[in-house]
C-alpha cells in the first residue's frame, strides 16, 4: 500500500549516538596498557594518544566530505567503488563479509558474554560454554532488534552512548579530584627517553587507532540520514572532539591513581582503576563494559547490513541482500546474513589471532578510500561539494595508513601475509562470477527466499 524504501530516520543526535558508540568501546576500559608498553612512558603515551585522535579526526573529515560528495550509503565499499572502480571495492566487500567483520563481532560477543557473568562468578573465571551461551544471545537480541525496527536500533544506541559517556565520567571526576588535590607523582619524568624504543611506536599507534576507531560509522547509513550535506560533518567533528577529549582525561584519570607498573600489570586497567579509587563500584565496572560491547554489537549490524544492501544493489552481491522488508522497512535479508558466521566464530572461540588482521585489511582499504577522494577531486573539479577539506589532510592521511599497512609486514609477517592472502583470493571470485555476472542463475531461489521472508526491492532511491 505504500512505496518500499529504508526511511529518514537517522537524526543529528542519532548519528552523534552512532559515532560515541562506535568509537567509545571496550579498548579504553580494559587495556589502553597497549599504548603506555610500546611507548615507553607516561608523557609520550598521552602524546600517542592525542596523535591518534587527530589523525582520526584528519580521517573523519576525510570521509565527511566524501559523503557529501558521493550521495550513496555503503561507506568504503561505495566510496572504493565510486572513486577507484568496481575491482578493489569487491575484494574489500569479499575480506570484510568472510574474515574481518564476523571474526571482529564474534570478539565483541564474546567480551559481552565474559563481562555480563563475571560479577556472578567472581573472583573465579565463568564457565566457558556459559560465556558462549550468553556472548550468542546478546548476539541474536542485538540481531532481531536490527531486524525488527530502524528506530528502536537507534534508540538503543543512543541510550548506549549516554551510558558509555557516563563510564568515562566515573573514571575522569575522582581522577580529577586527585590530581587537583596535588597528586602528581606519578607524572614524573613523564618523558623519560631511556625506555623509548622508536620500532615499538607503531605498535602503539595500532592499539590507539584501534580504540578510536568508529569514526566512519555515519557513511553506511548515510542514506538514511536527515540532511547528510549538514549533519554528517558536524556530527563526525562534535563526536571526535568529544572522544578525544574524553580519552586523554581518561587516561591522566588511570595515571593519577595508577602508577606506570600498575598500568602494565593490570589486564583490566578500568577494574583497578575502580579498586584502588573506591571498591564499593567494584561490580558496576564488568557492567558498564558488557553495555559497551552490546552497543558496539548494535553498531556493527546496523552500519555492516548497509553495505551489504548496497553491493547487492550495485550487482557486486546476489540481489536477494538488497531487498527490504514490506511492513518492518529493514534491510532484513543483509541484516541476517552474519548471522551463520558469526555463530561458528563464537563457538569456536579462539579468533583472538586474526586482530592483526583487522588492523591491516582496515587500513589498506580506509588508505584506498582517502585516496579515491584525492582522485574523485581530479576528475570532477567542476563538483562543488558543501563539505570540503584542505588538500593535506586526505593526502597525508592515506600516507599514513599506507605506511602503516607497509610497516605491519615487518612488524607481524605471518598473520599479515594470512590477511593480504585472504584478500587476494577474491580476485578469482570477482573474475568468474561477478564480471561475468552469472548470479543470475540464483534468480529461482532468490524469488522463494523473497516470499518467505517477505521482502521486496527498494521502489524508489533516495539519493
Amino acid at each position: 500500500e505504500e512505496a518500499v524504501f529504508l526511511r529518514k530516520k537517522i537524526t543529528l543526535v542519532r548519528a552523534f549516538s552512532l559515532l560515541i558508540g562506535s568509537m567509545v568501546g571496550s579498548g579504553i576500559f580494559i587495556s589502553p596498557k597497549g599504548v603506555l608498553k610500546n611507548s615507553g612512558s607516561v608523557g609520550f603515551s598521552l602524546v600517542v594518544w592525542f596523535a591518534c585522535g587527530l589523525l582520526s579526526m584528519f580521517g573523519a573529515l576525510c570521509y565527511a566530505e566524501l559523503g557529501t560528495r558521493i550521495t550513496k550509503s555503503g561507506g568504503h565499499y561505495i566510496y572504493i567503488l565510486e572513486t577507484l572502480g568496481p575491482l578493489p571495492s569487491f575484494l574489500f566487500l569479499w575480506a570484510e563479509f568472510f574474515a574481518i567483520r564476523p571474526a571482529n563481532s564474534a570478539v565483541v560477543s564474546l567480551a559481552f558474554g565474559r563481562y555480563m557473568l563475571e560479577p556472578f562468578f567472581a573472583p573465579c573465571a565463568a564457565p566457558v560454554p556459559a560465556v558462549k551461551l550468553v556472548s550468542l544471545l546478546g548476539y541474536y537480541m542485538v540481531l532481531t532488534l536490527n531486524s525488527w525496527s530502524v528506530t528502536w536500533s537507534a534508540r538503543l544506541q543512543t541510550a548506549l552512548s549516554v551510558v558509555k559517556l557516563l563510564a568515562l565520567a566515573l573514571i575522569i571526576v575522582p581522577g580529577m579530584m586527585l590530581l587537583a588535590q596535588g597528586h602528581t607523582e606519578n607524572f614524573q619524568d613523564a618523558f623519560d627517553r631511556q625506555s623509548l624504543v622508536l620500532d615499538k611506536l607503531p605498535l602503539a599507534f595500532y592499539a590507539g587507532m584501534f580504540a578510536y576507531s568508529g569514526w566512519f560509522q555515519t557513511s553506511f547509513v548515510r542514506e538514511e540520514l536527515v540532511r547528510p550535506e549538514r549533519n554528517i560533518p558536524l556530527a563526525v567533528i562534535v563526536s571526535v572532539i568529544t572522544v578525544i577529549v574524553g580519552y586523554m582525561l581518561t587516561n591522566v584519570s588511570y595515571y593519577t591513581v595508577l602508577g606506570t607498573q600498575d598500568v602494565l600489570a593490570s589486564p583490566a586497567v578500568a577494574v583497578s582503576f575502580v579498586q584502588r579509587a573506591f571498591k564499593s563500584l567494584i561490580s558496576v565496572v564488568p557492567v558498564l563494559v558488557a553495555l559497551s560491547c552490546f552497543g558496539t554489537m548494535n553498531g556493527g549490524i546496523f552500519t555492516f547490513s548497509r553495505t551489504l544492501f548496497v553491493a547487492s544493489r550495485e550487482g557486486q552481491w546476489p540481489p536477494l541482500f538488497s531487498m527490504i522488508h514490506i511492513r518492518r522497512h529493514t534491510p532484513l535479508p543483509a541484516v541476517m546474513l552474519m548471522f551463520p558466521l558469526v555463530t561458528a566464530m563464537v563457538c569456536i572461540g579462539d579468533i583472538y589471532h586474526l586482530m592483526n588482521f583487522f588492523s591491516f585489511s582496515r587500513w589498506l582499504f580506509i588508505g584506498l578510500a582517502t585516496l579515491g577522494l584525492i582522485v574523485h577531486r581530479h576528475r570532477h573539479p567542476e563538483l562543488r561539494s558543501p563539505f570540503k577539506v584542505p588538500l593535506f589532510i586526505p593526502v597525508s592521511f592515506t600516507i599514513i595508513c599506507l605506511f602503516t599497512v607497509a610497516m605491519s609486514f615487518y612488524s607481524d609477517p605471518v598473520n599479515i601475509s594470512i590477511g593480504c592472502t585472504m584478500v587476494l583470493s577474491g580476485f578469482p571470485v570477482y573474475y568468474l562470477i561477478i564480471h561475468r555476472q552469472m548470479s543470475s542463475r540464483c534468480h529461482y531461489l532468490t524469488h522463494k527466499l523473497q516470499l518467505l521472508l517477505e521482502v521486496v526491492q527498494q521502489e524508489i532511491k533516495t539519493y
